[in-house]
Protein backbone atom coordinates (compact mmCIF):
# COMPACT_ATOMS: atom_id res chain seq x y z
CA UNK A 1 0.00 0.00 0.00
CA UNK A 2 0.90 3.49 -0.51
CA UNK A 3 1.35 5.97 2.39
CA UNK A 4 -1.79 7.01 1.67
CA UNK A 5 -5.12 5.80 0.71
CA UNK A 6 -6.49 5.74 -2.81
CA UNK A 7 -9.47 7.70 -3.35
CA UNK A 8 -12.45 7.45 -5.49
CA UNK A 9 -15.12 9.77 -5.97
CA UNK A 10 -18.32 8.69 -7.95
CA UNK A 11 -19.99 11.44 -8.39
CA UNK A 12 -23.80 11.43 -10.57
CA UNK A 13 -25.59 14.27 -11.18
CA UNK A 14 -28.93 14.81 -9.69
CA UNK A 15 -29.86 11.84 -7.61
CA UNK A 16 -32.25 12.47 -5.30
CA UNK A 17 -31.96 10.65 -1.85
CA UNK A 18 -34.82 7.77 -1.94
CA UNK A 19 -34.07 6.24 -5.03
CA UNK A 20 -31.75 3.97 -3.41
CA UNK A 21 -33.23 0.32 -2.26
CA UNK A 22 -31.27 -0.12 0.95
CA UNK A 23 -33.37 3.29 2.20
CA UNK A 24 -36.81 1.04 1.51
CA UNK A 25 -37.52 2.02 -1.57
CA UNK A 26 -39.17 -1.02 -3.47
CA UNK A 27 -39.00 -0.01 -7.00
CA UNK A 28 -35.11 1.22 -6.64
CA UNK A 29 -32.62 -0.74 -8.47
CA UNK A 30 -29.43 -0.53 -6.96
CA UNK A 31 -28.18 -3.71 -5.65
CA UNK A 32 -24.50 -2.71 -5.72
CA UNK A 33 -25.47 0.04 -3.56
CA UNK A 34 -27.08 -2.21 -1.39
CA UNK A 35 -24.69 -4.50 -0.67
CA UNK A 36 -21.97 -1.94 -0.43
CA UNK A 37 -23.34 -0.40 2.46
CA UNK A 38 -24.36 -3.78 3.78
CA UNK A 39 -21.00 -5.00 3.73
CA UNK A 40 -18.29 -1.54 3.61
CA UNK A 41 -19.80 1.23 3.91
CA UNK A 42 -21.80 4.01 5.56
CA UNK A 43 -25.21 5.57 3.74
CA UNK A 44 -26.43 8.84 4.99
CA UNK A 45 -30.02 8.82 5.21
CA UNK A 46 -29.97 12.67 5.82
CA UNK A 47 -27.75 14.28 3.68
CA UNK A 48 -28.23 18.15 2.13
CA UNK A 49 -26.63 19.39 -0.10
CA UNK A 50 -25.51 23.24 0.23
CA UNK A 51 -27.40 24.33 -3.05
CA UNK A 52 -30.16 22.67 -5.39
CA UNK A 53 -28.78 23.09 -8.50
CA UNK A 54 -25.21 21.37 -10.40
CA UNK A 55 -22.04 24.45 -10.09
CA UNK A 56 -22.93 26.18 -6.71
CA UNK A 57 -23.86 22.68 -4.99
CA UNK A 58 -20.12 21.25 -6.58
CA UNK A 59 -18.19 24.67 -5.61
CA UNK A 60 -19.34 24.33 -1.68
CA UNK A 61 -18.45 20.52 -1.62
CA UNK A 62 -15.35 21.10 -3.34
CA UNK A 63 -13.89 24.02 -1.03
CA UNK A 64 -16.04 23.14 2.28
CA UNK A 65 -17.41 26.41 2.04
CA UNK A 66 -21.08 27.27 2.10
CA UNK A 67 -22.20 29.07 -1.65
CA UNK A 68 -22.46 32.38 0.71
CA UNK A 69 -18.51 32.92 1.70
CA UNK A 70 -17.97 34.01 -2.20
CA UNK A 71 -21.36 33.91 -3.81
CA UNK A 72 -21.55 30.82 -5.31
CA UNK A 73 -25.02 30.53 -5.86
CA UNK A 74 -25.55 30.34 -10.25
CA UNK A 75 -24.40 28.20 -12.63
CA UNK A 76 -22.28 29.91 -14.47
CA UNK A 77 -20.24 32.10 -11.98
CA UNK A 78 -17.03 29.28 -10.71
CA UNK A 79 -14.68 29.03 -8.84
CA UNK A 80 -11.89 31.98 -9.13
CA UNK A 81 -8.14 30.85 -9.25
CA UNK A 82 -7.46 32.06 -5.95
CA UNK A 83 -10.43 29.98 -4.50
CA UNK A 84 -9.36 26.44 -3.05
CA UNK A 85 -10.50 23.30 -4.31
CA UNK A 86 -10.32 19.72 -3.19
CA UNK A 87 -8.95 17.99 -5.88
CA UNK A 88 -5.93 21.09 -6.10
CA UNK A 89 -5.36 20.11 -1.87
CA UNK A 90 -5.05 16.18 -3.18
CA UNK A 91 -2.39 16.67 -5.95
CA UNK A 92 -0.46 19.09 -3.62
CA UNK A 93 -0.10 16.38 -1.49
CA UNK A 94 1.20 14.47 -3.60
CA UNK A 95 -1.52 12.39 -4.89
CA UNK A 96 -1.59 11.43 -8.79
CA UNK A 97 -5.32 13.02 -9.64
CA UNK A 98 -7.51 11.01 -12.63
CA UNK A 99 -10.62 13.29 -13.53
CA UNK A 100 -13.14 12.02 -16.25
CA UNK A 101 -16.74 13.67 -16.99
CA UNK A 102 -15.87 17.18 -15.96
CA UNK A 103 -17.29 18.27 -12.63
CA UNK A 104 -14.67 20.56 -11.57
CA UNK A 105 -16.64 23.69 -11.12
CA UNK A 106 -13.92 26.04 -12.71
CA UNK A 107 -13.63 28.62 -15.96
CA UNK A 108 -13.24 26.41 -19.13
CA UNK A 109 -10.30 28.85 -20.34
CA UNK A 110 -8.67 28.31 -16.59
CA UNK A 111 -5.33 25.86 -17.14
CA UNK A 112 -6.91 22.42 -15.08
CA UNK A 113 -2.93 21.76 -14.75
CA UNK A 114 -3.03 22.69 -10.71
CA UNK A 115 -6.55 20.34 -10.26
CA UNK A 116 -5.80 17.16 -11.63
CA UNK A 117 -2.93 15.15 -13.85
CA UNK A 118 -5.11 13.89 -16.09
CA UNK A 119 -8.28 15.61 -17.83
CA UNK A 120 -9.30 12.27 -19.28
CA UNK A 121 -11.33 12.45 -22.93
CA UNK A 122 -12.61 9.58 -24.83
CA UNK A 123 -10.88 8.81 -27.87
CA UNK A 124 -13.22 9.71 -30.81
CA UNK A 125 -14.03 5.85 -32.19
CA UNK A 126 -14.71 5.33 -35.86
CA UNK A 127 -18.48 4.83 -36.88
CA UNK A 128 -19.50 6.47 -33.31
CA UNK A 129 -23.25 7.88 -33.76
CA UNK A 130 -23.94 11.12 -33.05
CA UNK A 131 -26.84 11.94 -29.97
CA UNK A 132 -30.27 12.02 -31.17
CA UNK A 133 -31.71 15.94 -31.67
CA UNK A 134 -32.96 17.15 -28.99
CA UNK A 135 -36.50 17.78 -30.97
CA UNK A 136 -36.47 14.54 -32.02
CA UNK A 137 -38.82 14.48 -28.48
CA UNK A 138 -39.63 17.86 -27.00
CA UNK A 139 -42.81 17.69 -29.28
CA UNK A 140 -43.87 20.99 -30.49
CA UNK A 141 -43.70 24.46 -28.69
CA UNK A 142 -47.03 24.54 -26.71
CA UNK A 143 -47.53 20.78 -26.46
CA UNK A 144 -47.49 19.47 -22.97
CA UNK A 145 -43.75 17.42 -23.59
CA UNK A 146 -42.02 20.58 -25.47
CA UNK A 147 -40.72 21.27 -21.73
CA UNK A 148 -40.96 18.14 -19.93
CA UNK A 149 -37.65 16.20 -20.11
CA UNK A 150 -39.27 13.36 -20.87
CA UNK A 151 -37.69 11.29 -23.81
CA UNK A 152 -37.63 7.51 -22.59
CA UNK A 153 -36.75 4.41 -24.32
CA UNK A 154 -33.26 4.84 -26.22
CA UNK A 155 -31.32 2.39 -28.45
CA UNK A 156 -28.75 0.48 -27.03
CA UNK A 157 -25.29 1.14 -28.20
CA UNK A 158 -24.82 -1.04 -31.40
CA UNK A 159 -21.26 -1.66 -30.06
CA UNK A 160 -19.37 -2.09 -26.42
CA UNK A 161 -17.22 1.15 -27.43
CA UNK A 162 -20.51 3.24 -26.13
CA UNK A 163 -18.41 6.37 -28.16
CA UNK A 164 -21.56 8.23 -28.27
CA UNK A 165 -22.53 8.04 -24.20
CA UNK A 166 -20.87 10.24 -22.16
CA UNK A 167 -20.82 8.39 -18.94
CA UNK A 168 -20.42 4.74 -20.59
CA UNK A 169 -16.82 6.41 -21.96
CA UNK A 170 -15.88 7.60 -18.94
CA UNK A 171 -16.86 4.56 -16.77
CA UNK A 172 -14.55 2.15 -20.05
CA UNK A 173 -11.32 5.01 -19.08
CA UNK A 174 -12.09 4.31 -15.34
CA UNK A 175 -11.83 0.98 -15.39
CA UNK A 176 -8.76 1.07 -18.34
CA UNK A 177 -6.89 3.60 -16.07
CA UNK A 178 -7.28 1.36 -12.91
CA UNK A 179 -5.39 -1.63 -15.16
CA UNK A 180 -2.52 0.49 -15.80
CA UNK A 181 -2.06 2.39 -12.13
CA UNK A 182 0.89 4.90 -11.40
CA UNK A 183 3.11 2.64 -9.22
CA UNK A 184 4.22 4.45 -5.68
CA UNK A 185 2.06 6.82 -5.86
CA UNK A 186 -1.54 7.14 -4.21
CA UNK A 187 -4.60 7.62 -6.89
CA UNK A 188 -7.39 9.88 -6.95
CA UNK A 189 -10.01 9.38 -9.05
CA UNK A 190 -12.77 11.94 -9.72
CA UNK A 191 -15.50 10.59 -11.65
CA UNK A 192 -18.05 12.73 -12.84
CA UNK A 193 -21.30 11.18 -14.41
CA UNK A 194 -23.86 13.06 -16.36
CA UNK A 195 -26.96 10.81 -15.13
CA UNK A 196 -30.06 10.83 -13.89
CA UNK A 197 -29.55 14.66 -15.26
CA UNK A 198 -32.70 15.10 -17.35
CA UNK A 199 -33.38 14.18 -19.94
CA UNK A 200 -35.18 11.18 -18.47
CA UNK A 201 -33.88 8.30 -20.90
CA UNK A 202 -32.19 5.33 -20.58
CA UNK A 203 -31.65 1.76 -22.75
CA UNK A 204 -32.63 -1.51 -21.47
CA UNK A 205 -32.69 -3.77 -19.82
CA UNK A 206 -32.50 -0.86 -17.41
CA UNK A 207 -35.67 1.07 -19.32
CA UNK A 208 -37.48 -2.02 -18.82
CA UNK A 209 -36.15 -3.27 -15.17
CA UNK A 210 -38.86 -0.68 -13.48
CA UNK A 211 -41.60 -2.12 -11.62
CA UNK A 212 -44.18 0.60 -12.16
CA UNK A 213 -46.66 -0.87 -9.70
CA UNK A 214 -43.40 -0.27 -7.23
CA UNK A 215 -42.89 3.37 -7.51
CA UNK A 216 -43.99 5.21 -3.96
CA UNK A 217 -46.42 7.74 -4.73
CA UNK A 218 -45.81 10.99 -6.59
CA UNK A 219 -46.23 14.30 -4.48
CA UNK A 220 -49.34 15.98 -5.24
CA UNK A 221 -49.03 19.76 -6.32
CA UNK A 222 -49.39 21.88 -3.22
CA UNK A 223 -53.22 23.67 -3.34
CA UNK A 224 -54.17 26.85 -3.76
CA UNK A 225 -53.00 29.43 -0.78
CA UNK A 226 -50.88 26.93 0.53
CA UNK A 227 -48.02 29.09 0.76
CA UNK A 228 -46.01 27.66 -2.16
CA UNK A 229 -42.55 30.04 -3.15
CA UNK A 230 -43.69 31.58 -6.40
CA UNK A 231 -40.78 30.54 -8.08
CA UNK A 232 -42.39 26.68 -8.35
CA UNK A 233 -46.07 27.96 -9.28
CA UNK A 234 -44.21 29.85 -12.22
CA UNK A 235 -42.51 26.76 -13.12
CA UNK A 236 -45.49 24.51 -12.84
CA UNK A 237 -47.45 27.42 -15.25
CA UNK A 238 -44.73 27.37 -17.79
CA UNK A 239 -43.75 23.95 -18.03
CA UNK A 240 -47.38 23.19 -19.20
CA UNK A 241 -47.34 19.44 -17.58
CA UNK A 242 -50.88 19.71 -15.23
CA UNK A 243 -52.87 17.34 -17.67
CA UNK A 244 -50.38 14.74 -17.96
CA UNK A 245 -52.02 11.66 -16.32
CA UNK A 246 -50.74 9.45 -13.46
CA UNK A 247 -49.78 7.16 -16.17
CA UNK A 248 -47.37 9.60 -17.76
CA UNK A 249 -45.60 10.57 -14.71
CA UNK A 250 -45.37 6.97 -13.98
CA UNK A 251 -43.21 6.49 -17.29
CA UNK A 252 -41.22 9.41 -16.63
CA UNK A 253 -40.68 8.60 -13.17
CA UNK A 254 -39.75 4.78 -13.99
CA UNK A 255 -37.12 6.51 -16.55
CA UNK A 256 -35.73 8.25 -14.09
CA UNK A 257 -34.56 5.44 -11.99
CA UNK A 258 -33.82 2.77 -14.65
CA UNK A 259 -31.03 6.13 -14.84
CA UNK A 260 -30.48 5.23 -11.80
CA UNK A 261 -29.99 1.65 -12.02
CA UNK A 262 -27.60 1.87 -15.21
CA UNK A 263 -25.60 4.01 -12.77
CA UNK A 264 -25.76 1.75 -10.13
CA UNK A 265 -24.52 -1.09 -12.40
CA UNK A 266 -21.92 1.94 -13.43
CA UNK A 267 -20.59 2.02 -9.98
CA UNK A 268 -20.55 -2.08 -9.50
CA UNK A 269 -17.93 -2.09 -12.83
CA UNK A 270 -15.34 0.32 -10.88
CA UNK A 271 -15.85 -1.91 -7.62
CA UNK A 272 -15.08 -5.19 -9.43
CA UNK A 273 -12.06 -3.33 -11.45
CA UNK A 274 -10.60 -1.86 -7.74
CA UNK A 275 -10.75 -5.40 -6.43
CA UNK A 276 -8.77 -7.11 -9.32
CA UNK A 277 -6.51 -4.19 -8.93
CA UNK A 278 -5.98 -5.54 -5.15
CA UNK A 279 -6.69 -1.79 -3.84
CA UNK A 280 -10.24 -2.35 -2.96
CA UNK A 281 -9.45 -2.89 0.70
CA UNK A 282 -6.85 0.33 0.23
CA UNK A 283 -9.78 2.99 -1.43
CA UNK A 284 -11.34 4.93 0.43
CA UNK A 285 -15.01 5.40 -1.38
CA UNK A 286 -17.44 8.41 -1.94
CA UNK A 287 -20.33 8.08 -3.72
CA UNK A 288 -22.41 11.21 -3.81
CA UNK A 289 -24.67 13.71 -6.12
CA UNK A 290 -24.96 17.20 -6.32
CA UNK A 291 -28.30 17.41 -5.32
CA UNK A 292 -31.74 15.68 -6.88
CA UNK A 293 -34.66 16.40 -8.64
CA UNK A 294 -38.43 16.73 -8.55
CA UNK A 295 -39.24 13.98 -11.50
CA UNK A 296 -42.97 15.14 -11.17
CA UNK A 297 -43.51 15.61 -7.69
CA UNK A 298 -45.28 19.11 -7.26
CA UNK A 299 -46.39 18.82 -10.56
CA UNK A 300 -43.01 19.30 -11.87
CA UNK A 301 -39.94 18.38 -13.00
CA UNK A 302 -35.99 19.50 -13.50
CA UNK A 303 -35.00 21.46 -10.67
CA UNK A 304 -34.59 25.28 -9.44
CA UNK A 305 -32.27 27.43 -7.65
CA UNK A 306 -33.71 28.47 -4.85
CA UNK A 307 -36.71 26.18 -3.03
CA UNK A 308 -35.50 23.39 -0.97
CA UNK A 309 -37.95 20.65 -0.68
CA UNK A 310 -36.33 17.33 0.41
CA UNK A 311 -36.62 15.74 -3.60
CA UNK A 312 -33.82 18.33 -4.64
CA UNK A 313 -31.85 19.04 -1.46
CA UNK A 314 -31.33 15.55 0.11
CA UNK A 315 -29.47 13.60 -1.83
CA UNK A 316 -27.43 10.09 -1.58
CA UNK A 317 -23.99 10.24 0.14
CA UNK A 318 -21.84 6.92 0.82
CA UNK A 319 -18.58 6.78 2.17
CA UNK A 320 -16.35 3.66 2.78
CA UNK A 321 -13.17 4.48 4.10
CA UNK A 322 -10.08 2.11 4.02
CA UNK A 323 -10.05 -1.08 5.60
CA UNK A 324 -7.32 0.63 7.90
CA UNK A 325 -10.01 3.04 9.30
CA UNK A 326 -12.76 2.20 11.71
CA UNK A 327 -16.41 1.78 10.01
CA UNK A 328 -19.49 0.24 10.96
CA UNK A 329 -21.55 -0.78 8.07
CA UNK A 330 -25.00 0.90 8.16
CA UNK A 331 -27.46 3.66 7.48
CA UNK A 332 -26.79 6.75 9.69
CA UNK A 333 -29.27 8.75 10.88
CA UNK A 334 -26.96 11.45 11.55
CA UNK A 335 -27.62 15.10 9.87
CA UNK A 336 -25.15 15.47 7.66
CA UNK A 337 -23.61 18.09 4.76
CA UNK A 338 -21.60 17.87 1.37
CA UNK A 339 -19.67 20.57 2.82
CA UNK A 340 -18.27 17.70 4.92
CA UNK A 341 -16.91 15.79 1.99
CA UNK A 342 -13.49 17.74 2.51
CA UNK A 343 -13.01 17.71 6.17
CA UNK A 344 -13.70 13.62 5.94
CA UNK A 345 -11.45 13.22 2.89
CA UNK A 346 -8.13 15.50 4.86
CA UNK A 347 -9.12 12.97 7.45
CA UNK A 348 -8.33 10.11 5.77
CA UNK A 349 -5.61 10.99 4.17
CA UNK A 350 -4.03 12.66 6.90
CA UNK A 351 -3.86 15.78 5.28
CA UNK A 352 -3.60 18.80 7.63
CA UNK A 353 -6.40 22.02 6.92
CA UNK A 354 -4.82 24.74 5.29
CA UNK A 355 -7.57 27.14 5.14
CA UNK A 356 -10.64 27.74 7.34
CA UNK A 357 -13.71 25.22 6.12
CA UNK A 358 -17.25 24.61 7.67
CA UNK A 359 -16.81 20.76 7.24
CA UNK A 360 -16.72 18.33 9.81
CA UNK A 361 -15.33 15.26 9.35
CA UNK A 362 -17.60 12.19 9.62
CA UNK A 363 -15.04 9.70 11.05
CA UNK A 364 -16.54 9.62 14.13
CA UNK A 365 -19.80 8.60 12.47
CA UNK A 366 -17.93 6.06 10.10
CA UNK A 367 -16.60 3.71 12.95
CA UNK A 368 -20.12 4.30 15.01
CA UNK A 369 -19.37 6.10 17.91
CA UNK A 370 -22.35 8.38 17.47
CA UNK A 371 -24.85 9.42 15.22
CA UNK A 372 -24.89 12.86 16.16
CA UNK A 373 -23.27 14.96 13.83
CA UNK A 374 -25.05 18.24 13.16
CA UNK A 375 -27.99 19.57 14.80
CA UNK A 376 -29.35 20.77 11.35
CA UNK A 377 -28.41 21.21 8.25
CA UNK A 378 -28.07 23.87 5.37
CA UNK A 379 -29.07 24.93 1.90
CA UNK A 380 -29.13 28.31 0.12
CA UNK A 381 -29.66 29.94 -3.42
CA UNK A 382 -31.23 32.64 -5.08
CA UNK A 383 -30.33 36.16 -5.26
CA UNK A 384 -30.60 40.04 -3.98
CA UNK A 385 -32.33 42.30 -6.76
CA UNK A 386 -29.83 43.33 -9.29
CA UNK A 387 -27.07 40.77 -8.60
CA UNK A 388 -25.96 39.99 -11.83
CA UNK A 389 -23.41 37.45 -11.43
CA UNK A 390 -26.09 35.68 -10.21
CA UNK A 391 -28.96 35.97 -12.70
CA UNK A 392 -27.76 33.60 -15.32
CA UNK A 393 -28.54 36.77 -17.25
CA UNK A 394 -26.41 35.46 -20.54
CA UNK A 395 -27.53 31.64 -20.22
CA UNK A 396 -29.71 30.71 -23.63
CA UNK A 397 -32.83 29.78 -21.78
CA UNK A 398 -33.30 33.56 -20.29
CA UNK A 399 -34.56 35.48 -23.27
CA UNK A 400 -35.29 32.16 -26.03
CA UNK A 401 -38.90 30.39 -24.89
CA UNK A 402 -37.53 27.45 -27.71
CA UNK A 403 -34.24 26.61 -24.96
CA UNK A 404 -35.93 23.80 -22.27
CA UNK A 405 -34.91 25.93 -19.15
CA UNK A 406 -36.43 28.92 -20.10
CA UNK A 407 -39.07 28.23 -17.19
CA UNK A 408 -36.67 28.26 -15.18
CA UNK A 409 -33.89 30.37 -16.34
CA UNK A 410 -35.95 33.19 -17.60
CA UNK A 411 -37.90 33.47 -14.22
CA UNK A 412 -34.64 33.40 -12.34
CA UNK A 413 -33.59 36.37 -14.54
CA UNK A 414 -36.93 38.58 -13.92
CA UNK A 415 -36.68 40.90 -11.19
CA UNK A 416 -39.71 39.59 -9.98
CA UNK A 417 -39.93 37.69 -6.07
CA UNK A 418 -39.01 34.66 -7.88
CA UNK A 419 -35.45 34.95 -7.74
CA UNK A 420 -34.86 35.33 -4.36
CA UNK A 421 -32.34 34.96 -1.54
CA UNK A 422 -33.13 31.90 0.24
CA UNK A 423 -31.99 30.15 3.22
CA UNK A 424 -33.11 26.54 4.53
CA UNK A 425 -32.30 25.30 7.88
CA UNK A 426 -33.61 21.50 8.17
CA UNK A 427 -33.22 19.33 11.07
CA UNK A 428 -35.01 15.45 11.61
CA UNK A 429 -38.50 17.04 12.08
CA UNK A 430 -38.97 20.46 11.03
CA UNK A 431 -37.86 22.60 8.09
CA UNK A 432 -37.71 26.21 7.81
CA UNK A 433 -36.90 28.20 4.80
CA UNK A 434 -36.03 32.50 5.58
CA UNK A 435 -37.30 33.88 2.14
CA UNK A 436 -35.87 37.68 1.55
CA UNK A 437 -38.65 38.73 -0.73
CA UNK A 438 -41.76 36.46 -0.50
CA UNK A 439 -43.49 34.90 2.90
CA UNK A 440 -41.29 32.08 4.67
CA UNK A 441 -41.69 28.84 4.95
CA UNK A 442 -41.87 26.16 7.43
CA UNK A 443 -42.93 21.86 7.43
CA UNK A 444 -43.75 19.72 9.76
CA UNK A 445 -41.85 16.68 8.42
CA UNK A 446 -43.84 14.57 11.26
CA UNK A 447 -47.17 15.28 10.00
CA UNK A 448 -46.34 16.59 6.54
CA UNK A 449 -43.60 14.43 5.10
CA UNK A 450 -44.27 15.79 1.88
CA UNK A 451 -43.89 19.18 2.28
CA UNK A 452 -47.80 20.36 1.35
CA UNK A 453 -48.13 22.90 4.49
CA UNK A 454 -46.48 25.98 4.75
CA UNK A 455 -47.18 26.45 8.32
CA UNK A 456 -45.34 29.72 8.60
CA UNK A 457 -48.50 31.49 9.76
CA UNK A 458 -49.47 29.28 12.14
Amino acid sequence: MTTRPHLLFFNPDEWRSDVLGHMGNRAAITPNLDRFVAQDAVSFRHAACQNPVCTPSRCSFLTGWYPHVRGHRTQHYKLQPDEPLLLKTLKAAGYFVWNAGGGIPVSADYPLDAYCDVRYRPPQRAGAAAPASTTDWRGAPGSDTFYSFYQGKIATAPDSSHANDGDWATVQGALEFLQHLPADQPVCMYLALHFPHPPYRVEDPWYSAIDRSALPPRRPARAAGSGEPSMLRGIRARQGLQGWSEERWTELRATYYGMCARLDYQFGLILDALRQAGIYDDTAIFFLSDHGDYTGDYGIVEKNQNTFEDCVTSVPFLIKPPASTPCVPRVSEALVELVDLGATVEAIAGIAPHYPQFGRSLLPVLAGDSDEHRDAIFSEGGRLRDERHCSEEEAPGASDPNNIYWPRVNLQTSEGPEHTKAVMCRTKDFKYVRRLDESDELYDLRSDPDELLNRIAD
